[in-house]
């Protein structure tokens, strides 16, 4: 079941994220000519090394750990990475790119980072 404070906070970090996503994103596609799913992958790791930090810290109230930066990383950035060779393929729009990549992080990456990253052991 999704803890809606949790949620909110995660939502909250997410917008800031978002926005540090994005801006990556333009400056590597637009004037530096990378292809959309370089740039998506790049800013993602930007974005998400922040995201990382402050929900470990205010979201799920856990101590940051390598291997938890890595599977976040690895689970979220394939995601990203996917998802910008789809665009590059069919040929879409870097707004719709980045449109949809958020909208889906969102939920994948909430589920993701509760269920796997974050996961508290029950003793």
């Amino acid at each position: 079941m999704v803890n809606l404070q949790r949620f909110a906070r995660y939502g909250l970090i997410g917008i800031g994220n978002t926005g540090v996503h994005w801006l990556v994103f333009f400056i590597l596609h637009l004037p530096l000519g990378q292809s959309q799913a370089l740039s998506n992958l790049l800013a993602f790791a930007v974005a998400a090394t922040l995201s990382y930090f402050l929900n470990a810290r205010f979201t799920f109230g856990t101590r940051p750990g390598g291997w938890r930066y890595l599977l976040f990383l690895l689970g979220m950035g394939s995601l990203s990475l996917v998802l910008g060779a789809i665009s590059d393929w069919a040929h879409l729009s870097p707004w719709l790119t980045l449109v949809t990549f958020s909208a889906i992080s969102l939920i994948v990456g909430y589920g993701f980072s509760s269920n796997v990253v974050f996961r508290r052991r029950t003793p």
